[in-house]
């Protein structure tokens, strides 16, 4: 931009201040040529406006009306060309102009007017070629940036320090927001509940909202058909042409980095699906050598399988989402895993087989805490519950995985919409869940109990003696246990299955 005390420098005495007022450095927005009574309809505002006198109508009265005008529009300088019409700068006129804060100028007899605008041009252009070759240095530099480890950021930090104020990128899934400075942090809470409205409302186009009365512009990080998050900008000042070339190029380099993301976490879950199907196939050591040479963590020793099936065709993430919400059998564990961030999973024959370690955990490492946002994606969208069955085993080792498959398929197949089987015979399952309810009862030792019980056989002082209690304290706690579970311990086919599943509990 140009400044009227810059015009004034350039040209020298072909523009001369009038009425001794300084020249401030506020910028020009163009130079205009009239001789009408009324220029402002032709006029914005911030114009240096040239006129010969003649709608000055001759006399302090119009010329006032005139100048008052010209401040109603904001016309920033009012330049008179000396000659046919004024030999000088009347008094009135440079009263008048100083009072409505106007900056009166005079171009000098013989002076076109045609200078004045030529030199306004040019030094417009070389403004904004130094404004451009700068706006390509800060592109320059924020791409080199992108290149290095932990290039967003970076990438972050260089946008907001161009545009003099702050900036953070808000990615999809549980990846970490990026931001600078420090203190946006506060912002994100809000950022995120605006960003989440602006999407239920389906814009993903540049959209501009307030934060603490302050102007926030965001912008969608799209490629591949898909949104990967968004880059929300508090510019410290009015956006021109190059700053937001600059921010224009800024997604650009974050689009490309999530597509490389994208590209990596495909590949890894080729690997890892891979991987899971020769565990489901049986090469457990093949399975080890491929997870280590991908990158996994050591496979564990121990693993559960579950198997989820719906109609129609839900993708895997549809049906991840969807699994927790299924109502578990009795005997037969919730899933407690973070399923979306379980990688080894293989789809056969309609059916989703994910291997879950015994532990509960993902087997993904720490992927990081963080909230999931879902910017319009379909995998994002969970399968309905309603429409959902699944089924999973008992924990077995690596080489039992195969052996444990037609079970699974069998109880998966024969599991009502909306439910998580299990694997167990049914007598299994029912002794699993007597033994989770003695486990809840918190004012006494019900499964220690009844597991000396059923060692002793049902003799009273051996248990108790085991116990370390009087005997009838042992017989209440039994009468207790039956009330509890409502079940008679003395007849076989209830403590048969109750005592292996306290075995197996034991070890």
């Amino acid at each position: 931009m140009v400044s009227l005390a810059e015009l004034c420098t350039v040209l020298g005495t072909h523009l001369i201040p009038v009425n001794g007022r300084s020249l401030p450095a506020r910028d020009l927005t163009g130079v205009h040529v009239s001789e009408l009574e009324d220029p402002t309809p032709y006029l914005d505002g911030g114009e240096l406006l040239l006129t010969t006198g003649m709608p000055l109508g001759g006399n302090p009265a119009a010329t006032g009306r005139y100048v008052q005008r010209l401040r109603s529009r904001g016309v920033h300088a009012l330049g008179i060309g000396l000659g046919p019409w004024l030999a000088s700068v009347p008094d009135y006129l440079s009263a008048a102009c100083d009072e409505a804060q106007i900056h009166l100028l005079a171009v000098p007899d013989g002076v076109p007017f045609q200078n004045v605008s030529r030199a306004f041009w040019r030094l417009s252009a070389r403004t904004g070629e130094a404004e451009l070759l700068g706006s390509l240095g800060t592109q320059t530099s924020l791409a080199q940036a992108a290149m290095r480890p932990g290039g967003a950021a970076a990438v972050i930090r260089g946008l907001a320090q161009a545009l003099g104020g702050w900036a953070a990128f808000l990615p999809s899934g549980a990846e970490p927001a990026r931001y600078w400075p420090e203190s946006t942090v506060t912002l994100l809470p809000l950022l995120r509940e605006e960003t989440l409205r602006l999407n239920r409302a389906g814009t993903h186009a540049a959209a501009t909202f307030e934060l603490h009365g302050q102007p926030v512009v965001e912008y969608p990080i799209s490629a591949g058909g898909r949104i990967h998050g968004f880059l929300a900008v508090g510019p410290g000042r009015k956006l021109a042409a190059p700053d937001r070339q600059v921010i224009m190029t800024v997604c650009t380099l974050l689009a490309l980095k999530a597509r490389q993301r994208e590209a990596a976490s495909d590949a890894a879950a080729v690997l890892e699906a891979a991987v899971a199907k020769l565990v489901l196939h049986g090469h457990t050591e093949a399975a080890r050598i491929l997870a280590e040479d991908a990158g996994h963590p050591e496979l564990p020793r121990r693993m559960r399988v579950l198997a989820l099936a719906a109609p129609g065709d839900s993708v895997p993430g549809q049906l991840l989402l969807a699994a927790p919400a299924l109502k578990p059998a009795p005997g037969v564990p919730p899933l407690t895993a973070r399923l979306p961030d379980c990688t080894l999973r293989h789809e056969r024959d309609g059916v989703l087989y994910v291997l879950l370690p015994e532990d509960g955990s993902t087997g993904a490492g720490d992927t990081g805490a963080g909230t999931s946002h879902a910017w319009n994606e379909a995998a994002d969208v969970p399968a309905e519950p309603a429409e959902l069955s699944g089924a999973v085993s008992d924990p077995v080792s690596l080489s039992e995985v195969p052996g444990v498959l037609p079970g699974l398929r069998r109880a998966l197949a024969q599991a009502p919409a909306g439910t998580l089987a299990g694997t167990a015979a049914p007598a299994h399952a029912a002794a699993q869940a007597w033994v989770q309810e003695l486990a809840g009862y918190s004012r006494a030792d019900l499964v220690g109990t009844v597991t000396e019980y059923l060692r002793h056989r049902g003799h009273w002082e051996n248990a108790s003696r085991a116990l370390g209690i009087h005997r009838n304290s042992l017989r209440h706690r039994m009468a207790l246990v039956s009330s509890l579970l409502g079940v008679d311990l003395d007849d076989p086919d209830v403590f048969a299955p109750l005592w292996l599943e306290l075995r197996q509990r034991e070890a």
